[in-house]
């Protein structure tokens, strides 16, 4: 959805002219507006990082510039350059440089940003509108015929989808408590530098709807997808600090919801970019949601062992 580009200590992101259900870059205007958001959203978790949104301008002779005269023909971000050694996930896989006291600085940090954020009550339906239509989305496009997933899918597919409709009522418990709020969206290890302040990077600026969230649900995905890393002493520690600012924690039962749904969405994400032309990387996205599927498997199963539902299990496939 955008172009970025790197220099010593800068980085521009351009946003493509691009449309899709979830979002709409197609204009000067959108793409203009769109700049502006993402500069103060994430002022929120990265105000280090995040410097100023520019336009693009093309000169008298026709080049495009960042200075000076001429016509404005797009905008971009401006962010500083982070280490990326520094990186949340290149941290897990540099064996042993990530300490306990990173963790709890990370934890600490989210914890406190969302118990300063405002209860979507009145929003907060957005949420499971979210839920029920990513998984219904989810359910498609990972049992096309082509991928070839349906034996190893179906089973985790069940699973929550059963469990997204008999919690529902929890989670609408949850929305009325306040329990729901507008986080981050797009919360992994590669949007977190473990620098000095701590910068928590890329939060979902184009659509406002994706980002309202159970905080429990965005730290949890957060932990998953640090487990899936090499690293599950990771999730413990940011959820338990969530829940010193934020005693009303989800009980198993929803959060394994979560992390299914998650792992179901992270493997859809995936192979879905095998239906794109030209198809980048073809050999990397079915192993990817196999992993993704597998995850899904492993976040619902220890629920599934307490309550005695029945789900296929995954069956090998490499």
């Amino acid at each position: 959805m955008s172009w970025v580009f790197l220099t010593d200590d800068r980085v521009y992101k351009l946003k493509k002219p691009v449309r899709h259900a979830f979002l709409d870059f197609s204009t000067i205007r959108k793409r203009h507006f769109y700049c502006g958001e993402e500069l103060r959203l994430n002022a929120r978790l990265a105000a280090e990082t995040y410097r100023r949104v520019l336009p693009v301008r093309r000169d008298a002779s026709g080049r495009l510039t960042l200075g000076g005269g001429g016509r404005v023909v797009d905008w971009l971000v401006e962010m500083k350059r982070l280490p990326q050694s520094d990186m949340l996930d290149e941290r897990i896989g540099g064996g042993g440089r990530l300490t306990v006291t990173e963790i709890d600085d990370v934890a600490k940090t989210l914890a406190d940003f969302y118990a300063q954020r405002r209860a979507e009550i009145d929003g907060g339906g957005a949420y499971l509108r979210h839920l029920t239509g990513e998984q219904s989305i989810n359910r498609a496009i990972l049992l096309r015929p082509e991928f070839a997933l349906a034996d190893i899918v179906s089973g985790s597919l069940d699973m929550v989808d059963g469990l997204l409709q008999r919690l529902r009522p929890r989670i609408e418990a949850r929305i009325l408590r306040g329990r729901i709020v507008e986080g981050h969206g797009d919360l992994r290890p590669e949007h977190v530098c473990l620098c000095q302040p701590l910068q928590i990077i890329d939060c979902l600026e184009f659509n406002r709807s994706m980002r309202i969230v159970d905080p429990y649900d965005e730290i949890n995905y957060l932990g998953m997808e640090c487990e899936m890393l090499g690293a599950p002493w990771i999730r413990p520690l940011l959820v338990k600090a969530l829940q010193n600012r934020l005693p009303d924690s989800p009980d198993a039962e929803l959060l394994a919801l979560y992390g299914g749904f998650r792992a179901l969405l992270r493997a859809r994400l995936g192979v879905a970019h095998l239906l794109e032309t030209p198809i980048r990387h073809p050999e990397k996205w079915r192993r990817q949601a196999i992993r993704y599927i597998r995850q899904a498997e492993r976040e619902t199963f220890s629920h599934q062992s307490r309550s005695g539902l029945k789900s296929s299990p995954v069956r090998g496939d490499a």
